[in-house]
């Protein structure tokens, strides 16, 4: 990326006419558009984590042996990352809608090879380019979202569409159990099918998608104003006739320095220089909420299976995702009107202290209470594990938006995606080889102090984004200069 080439200074009261609308029809549209990948998401991970024992044989699977399994988990993992980061920077380069088609599409084609796969380094090939698509649309999609939807329904919206991960969750659960039953579907196309529901679904999504516009705030940045100001009419037209009335008029407008490019050395020192403390806020959020999970759903399935005597834990799994999905959506709203400080500092400390209190008691539970147990957790950790990519999406300049989206992503998912199962797979073998589900606590414990630490960093470095427009959250770095207020200042918003 070059150092950004300037076009012109323009005014413009796009992200007001934006904020002030009332939410409609389209809006929904927008939701099922972009929101549909985390199901995708939720789908993918499961249905793979529950096949593990269907891709071993060799004649119906792939041969695959433990050392193999581990290592498509992880290389999954990696392409996430990866994918993030060299999409992420192309979104905030090429704008939303582009990235956000092209990295569904690698996940759609990616998923469909993978029901093709005839050897394992077919299968891992896969396995790393549908994990890019996918994290590639971590940062498109947060992005596109933010910058779409109403400021006074942002938080609600973002959360629980992230924590729609759940319902992907729960199907792919639920979905492995028919599809792994030799009894109904042959052994040797029940994990080819699994994957090529998903690749089904995600062409649906693909349809939908081709009537979400590109980010006019994007597009006013980038030179592009005219189209920017005709999609706002367009969609002020839209939202009008599903109201029946005009909207109100706006007189608050933000001048800014249009660029082709922003360089990546600006977009450094946006993140480590201009705001250190809210990349010190994003990190411990992303990596309190990746070891709040690994601890417990990583550990789960062995732990009802090797010491709870559960042969099919596709109805234990389904029901905890059931949890997870109700906390996001039940507790999104809040975020808007009780705030984002408060809620993320309670969701985290809450849930986290629950966990530390479920490692005491380990040894004592049933496979029921277990799972009643980490179906509380995790109705309030869903909630803040979600509002970890809110606040990522929201707090950070516009021209960098995706970009750092990409950045804590990648660094929570390798985290919690990496370092995460490595110790808790020790414990796991530890715990097996003793006898005891009780060896397996102290992952529990290094969960639950990762996120209790995130909370208490919500309270003193969290951002009262609540109801705010993006701009005045973190002014754009082409803006131009006021007296009082200057891109790049780490400054609160004056709560709505």
């Amino acid at each position: 990326m070059s150092s950004g080439v300037e076009l012109g200074r323009i005014t413009t009261d796009i992200p007001t006419r934006m904020d002030r609308l009332p939410w409609a029809r389209w809006h929904w549209m927008i939701v099922l558009g972009l929101g549909a990948v985390w199901i995708l998401d939720g789908l993918e991970v499961t249905i793979v984590g529950s096949m593990s024992a269907a891709l071993e044989p060799e004649g119906t699977g792939l041969g695959l042996d433990a050392f193999d399994v581990g290592f498509a988990g992880a290389i999954y993992v990696a392409g996430a990352c990866i994918g993030a980061l060299f999409f992420g920077q192309l979104t905030d380069r090429f704008g939303r809608k582009k990235l956000f088609m092209i990295t569904l599409g690698v996940y759609t084609v990616a998923t469909v090879l993978t029901a093709f796969s005839m050897n394992p380094m077919w299968y891992f090939a896969c396995r790393f380019l549908t994990g890019a698509g996918i994290g590639g649309e971590y940062a498109a999609i947060n992005s596109a979202i933010d910058e779409l939807i109403p400021a006074k329904y942002r938080g609600r919206v973002d959360i629980a569409i992230n924590g729609s991960f759940w319902v992907g969750a729960g199907a792919g659960a639920l979905l492995t159990i028919p599809l792994l039953d030799p009894t109904k579907v042959p052994p040797e196309f029940g994990w080819r099918l699994a994957f090529a529901l998903g690749a089904i679904l995600a062409v649906g999504v693909l349809f939908v998608r081709k009537y979400v516009p590109e980010s006019p705030r994007w597009l006013y940045i980038h030179g592009r104003d005219e189209e920017g100001d005709q999609i706002v009419r367009d969609i002020e037209q839209k939202v009008q006739d599903d109201i029946g009335r005009e909207l109100s008029s706006v007189n608050e407008t933000i001048t800014i320095r249009q660029r082709k490019t922003i360089g990546l050395p600006l977009i450094a020192k946006t993140v480590f220089k201009l705001y250190p403390k809210r990349t010190v806020l994003c990190l411990s959020m992303f990596i309190g909420q990746a070891f709040l999970y690994n601890a417990f759903f990583f550990t789960y399935g062995s732990s009802l299976e090797t010491f709870l005597g559960v042969t099919q834990t596709g109805y234990y799994i389904a029901a905890f995702a059931a949890s997870n999905f109700a906390g996001a959506l039940l507790l999104s709203t809040l975020f808007d009107t009780v705030g984002r400080v408060k809620m993320i500092a309670g969701t985290y400390i809450l849930s986290g202290v629950l966990l530390a209190i479920a490692g005491f008691y380990l040894g004592s539970f049933t496979a029921f209470t277990l799972t009643a147990m980490g179906m509380v957790i995790f109705f309030f950790a869903s909630a803040g594990a979600s509002a970890a990519y809110l606040t990522a999406s929201e707090i950070f300049p516009m021209e960098v938006r995706a970009l750092c989206i990409a950045f804590f992503y990648a660094v929570g998912t390798a985290a919690g995606g990496i370092a995460g199962p490595l110790y808790f797979g020790k414990l796991i073998e530890n715990a097996t080889a003793s006898g005891d589900i009780a060896g397996i606590a102290p992952g529990y414990f290094v969960g639950a102090a990762l996120m209790v630490a995130g909370g208490i960093v919500a309270i003193f470095l969290g951002v009262h984004a609540e109801q705010e427009t993006l701009e005045n959250i973190a002014k754009p770095l082409t803006a131009e200069d006021t007296p009082d207020s200057s891109p790049g200042k780490e400054k609160e918003p004056t709560p709505a």
